[in-house]
This record gives structure tokens, sequence and C-alpha cells, in this order.
């Protein structure tokens, strides 16, 4: 049996033709994978941003409310380790920079093999230093948005499209899956960091989005995390080259559906198709993610998967990225006793053969220590914490990091505040003892994942009717509703292992 998982980075839903996207970008190749596949229509991001919502494809289970960005633990299991009993071969290629870095330890643990290709974003490849030293940031006179030396070293290096991360990562993908294609017995993870921002690709991508002289302007790249300091017409262009590098992206997932028409993969092998998380590009007046409330922009992700002997359709029960992992152990017959934690992924085999309409009431969602999100299908609740304070809040970790950073040395968490440090079984499904921070004493270096205090972007518990209000402007002012919402709220935090403080700031 054999298995293909395309991952790529913020690809958002509203941008998707097979979706309906009104401003959609050109997606051939994905379209075309959709017409074989089963599309999911209330699929959602669990926790969020990348590498959050990675450990929640590869372990089955919810992270958001224990910790922040940050490594796989030693007590996690992944889906490549479980995928070892049955023999199974699994390779990751991959250009996503964040799994060499601080926060991204472990998580290829478990794969056969793996190979990461480096120059993404900010990725401290190539930069070079100058006349004292480190050389010193120096932003472009009137640029607007994000802007380091080591991204504009690396941009430097893209002299043709195949020196481009990403396809360099879809091409190395779509030649290993040439030379394997008599193989048996594998899963293959691919994963682009595009389209992740900075949005570079060549300009005969742009061009189809823009005709030559409709935008003047300085050609942006890369929105800062914050609220949208772009004018009309910059924020158009934003969008156009995010869709010219969704639309580079489209053509190299190609070059991997190439090699399955040529070789007849077709017959035998499953494909799925998703993204980590989505992003905002204007939408409510913000730009990016992770600071504000856990909206549709970012949470309400796409989901494709094809399987030869099920028929192509669309599926409108609500699912989340933990389902992954269970429904590839069933692919692969891998059963549950392998597993040494529980999970909260469902598979999705009786949705896709049409024997169940829906395997879960609802799934919540969200950033650590902010709004907790949760959606039944029909309404998407946020619920803030109930003061500023933000309180109370403990970070559970055996591998304490964060997005390049550690929590000791003066860095993430001061020297004089590690006796605030506790260590015990504190983790409601795991027996191995973890590291509990509260978080007042933890200094996190990325501010738009800042967790310090409730800040204006998620103070208040909002309400939204999905099928009424999808772009979520209109919250819903209705007690008894919220109640009822509420109450599935809770009941899903509790079957998905929340720490009992979180019940208490969230005011429940």
């Amino acid at each position: 049996m054999k298995a293909i998982l395309i991952l790529c980075d913020t690809v958002n839903r509203r941008m998707l033709e097979f979706y309906g996207g009104k401003d959609a970008a050109f997606t051939p190749n994905l379209s075309r994978l959709a017409k074989k596949s089963v599309v999911f229509d209330s699929h959602w991001c669990g926790s969020a941003p990348c590498m959050p919502a990675r450990k929640d494809l590869m372990t089955g289970r919810l992270s958001f409310l224990e910790k922040p960005w940050g490594g796989m633990e030693p007590y996690d299991q992944t889906l490549q380790q479980v995928l070892q009993e049955k023999n199974v071969h699994s390779m990751l290629f991959s250009d996503h920079a964040h799994y060499l870095i601080p926060g991204g330890e472990n998580y290829t643990k478990g794969f056969t093999a793996w190979d990461v290709y480096r120059g993404q974003e900010g990725d401290p490849w190539c930069v070079q230093p100058d006349e004292t030293g480190i050389r010193k940031e120096q932003r472009p006179e009137g640029w607007k948005g994000e802007y380091s030396e080591s991204e504009a070293a690396n941009r430097r290096r893209f002299q043709t499209e195949y020196d481009y991360p990403s396809v360099k990562t879809m091409y190395h993908a779509a030649r290993w899956l040439k030379e394997n294609h008599e193989a048996d017995n594998f899963f293959l993870w691919v994963e682009s960091f595009d389209p992740h921002e900075p949005y570079d690709a060549p300009r005969h991508y742009l061009d189809l989005y823009e005709k030559d002289g409709e935008y003047e302007g300085t050609d942006f790249t890369h929105p800062d995390y914050q609220p949208n300091i772009f004018d009309e017409k910059e924020t158009r262009h934003l969008r156009n080259r995010y869709k010219a590098l969704l639309t580079m992206t489209d053509r190299h997932i190609g070059e991997i559906l190439e090699v399955m028409d040529r070789h007849d993969m077709w017959k035998d092998t499953m494909v799925i198709f998703t993204t980590d998380h989505g992003f905002h590009l204007g939408e409510h007046g913000l730009m990016a993610k992770n600071y504000m409330a856990p909206y549709n922009e970012v949470f309400h992700i796409p989901l494709m998967i094809y399987h030869p002997d099920i028929r192509p359709g669309r599926c409108a029960a609500v699912t989340e990225n933990i389902d992954v992992m269970p429904t590839l152990m069933e692919y692969f017959g891998v059963g549950e006793k392998s597993l040494i934690n529980p999970i909260h992924g469902k598979n999705l085999f009786p949705l896709l053969k049409g024997e169940k309409d829906k395997v879960r009431e609802g799934a919540i969602f969200g950033y650590y220590g902010k709004q907790v999100g949760y959606t039944d299908g029909r309404y998407t609740y946020f619920r803030a914490a109930k003061d500023e304070a933000n309180r109370p809040l403990y970070l559970y970790t055996a591998i304490p990091s964060l997005l390049r950073q550690y929590l000791g040395g003066n860095d993430g968490v001061k020297t004089e505040d590690y006796d605030k440090i506790e260590m015990g079984r504190y983790l409601s499904w795991t027996d191995y003892p973890v590291y509990r921070f509260p978080a007042d004493i933890i200094h996190f270096g990325n501010p738009s994942q800042e967790f310090s205090s409730r800040s204006e972007f998620n103070r208040e518990s909002l309400l939204f009717d999905l099928r009424e209000d999808y772009a979520q402007e209109h919250p819903i002012q209705d007690g008894e509703l919220e109640l009822q919402i509420r109450e599935g709220l809770r009941r899903c935090m509790e079957e998905h292992d929340a720490p009992p403080e979180q019940y208490e700031r969230l005011g429940m």
C-alpha cells in the first residue's frame, strides 16, 4: 500500500477554485486532484501556527491547550513511528527550516529518511558578515512589512525557478516517487513552505494577476504581523503576489501528479492534500496570523483525500487536522493497540465510505493562551479569557523550547525565576513527568504569539453564524444560544484533555 501526504504551508481556502473562491488563484493541478477526491467542506486546523499544526498532524492530538510552539516531546508518539510496526517506509521532503531550529526538535523522529532544503524566509542560511562582524539590519527606505538581511540574502540566490526551495522540494519528491514507484508499503510526506510569505516567485507568475503598469508602487512581498498598514492598491498587490506563489506551488505539485499518471499509481495510492493553516490578507483589517481571534481565514482549511476505491464527492462533516493520523493508520492496517497514548483524532474512512455522516460533534481550535475556538459546523464561538490577566495559565513540556529560543539562560526565562518552575506528572493522559512553567515568567521572543496577557485583539467572546455570516463580521448577541454552544465547547475541551486551569482562565 502507498500513501502520499502533500502539505503546503499557509494555503488560503478562499483562494481555491474548488472551494468556490471569488478571488481564486489559478491552481489547475489541485483542481484536477479535487475532481478525483473527496473534498471536505468543514475541515479545521486545531493548533496554530506552523509547528503546533504539524504536531497535531503527526500525533493525532491537540497541543494548543498545553503549550505553544515547541519541540516534539519524548512522550509523543508520531504517525511515522506507528507505521514502522507495519514495516512502512516513510520519507519526508520539506523546505520548512523550522525543523532545524529550537522549537522544531524531534519532528523528524520516526521517518525512515528525510531531507530539508534551505533558504526560505529568514532562514539563516547564507547571510554574509559586514566590515564590523554581524551584518546590521538595514530596511530599504519606504519599505513596509517584514524585512531581514537573511531573507534578502536567500532571495539573491534564486536565479532560476528550480533554485527556489519549495520547487526543489517538489522536484526531489517527484524524482523519489519516480525512482520508487514499483516499491510498496511506503508513506511519502511532501511539504512545501510555499505559499507562506514572503510572496516571492518568478515574474511570469505575477503577470497572470497584474498587467504591466497596473501596479507601480513598491514591490512589497512580506506582510507583517499587525493590523493592515498597506493601502488598498498595496493590499491588492500583496494578494496578487500570494496568488502568484500559490500558482507556482501548484505547478510543481503537478510534477508529483504527473509521476502518478505516468506509472498508473492512481490504482494503488492514497493521496491527501491539506495545509497547516491560512492567513489574513486584509480581512478584518488585519494581516498575517497569531495575534488575532481564531477567524476562518486561518482555521478553516482545505482537505481532500483521494482513494482508489472511493468515489469522489463532498463531505460536510466537521473534521480536524488531528484526524489525518488515525485515517492513515486505518489505511495501513495499524490498530489502536499500537498507540501508547490516547489520541483525539477520528478515522475518516466511515465518512469516505458513506457509512456515517459525522465522526465528531464539534472541533476546538486556537492559539495557545488566547481565545479557544469551537465549531459545530453551523456556528463558530471564540471564548475569551475572563479578564485581562489571562490567568491561570501554565505551559507543560519536557523540552523547554519555543520558536528560536529556550526557556532558560535569561532568554525565555530569567535565572531568578528558575525556582518557579515545577516538575511532576501534571498531564492527565501520560505518566511522563513534565516541567510546568507559569506563564508569568515566560518571555516569548515572538510578539505575535505573546500570551503574557489578554490583548486588545482577543479580549471578547464572539459567536458567529457561518451560514449567514461566513466572513464573521456580525457577532450574534443571543444569550441562550451562547450557553448551548459554550456547553459544546466545554464537552469538547474535556474530550481533548484540557488542563483544569484552562476552564478557570476562560471563566467556565
